[in-house]
């Protein structure tokens, strides 16, 4: 019987520890997105962020939606990755907590 309450409180503990905290942050870049290579090369350069969940693109709108870990990243990690890539970005909405 110890040994299952001693599981269960080290599998809580466990749970409690590892909780993220997520937010989404919209932002635009310049140069403009224009096409889908442009979308392409921005997702396959920005996921390398520590933290990133999700990256969601907008030609037409010119944005791009990124969910991430707040405790592991930060806007200004993405405002680096974006440079990488030869665009800068502005934060067009800012960053709000994503209900799980």
């Amino acid at each position: 019987m110890k040994k299952i309450i001693l599981s269960v409180m080290v599998a809580l503990m466990a749970a409690g520890a590892s909780a993220e905290t997520l937010k989404t942050v919209v932002v635009t870049p310049t140069p403009k997105l224009t096409c889908q290579n442009c979308e392409k090369k921005v997702k396959d350069n920005v996921r390398f962020v520590k933290g990133t969940k999700k990256i969601e693109t907008s030609v037409k709108d010119n944005t791009v939606t990124i969910t991430y870990d707040a405790d592991k990243a930060k806007v200004a990690d993405y405002e680096v990755a974006f440079k990488k890539i030869g665009r800068n970005i502005t934060v067009k909405e800012e960053p709000k907590d994503v209900k799980k």
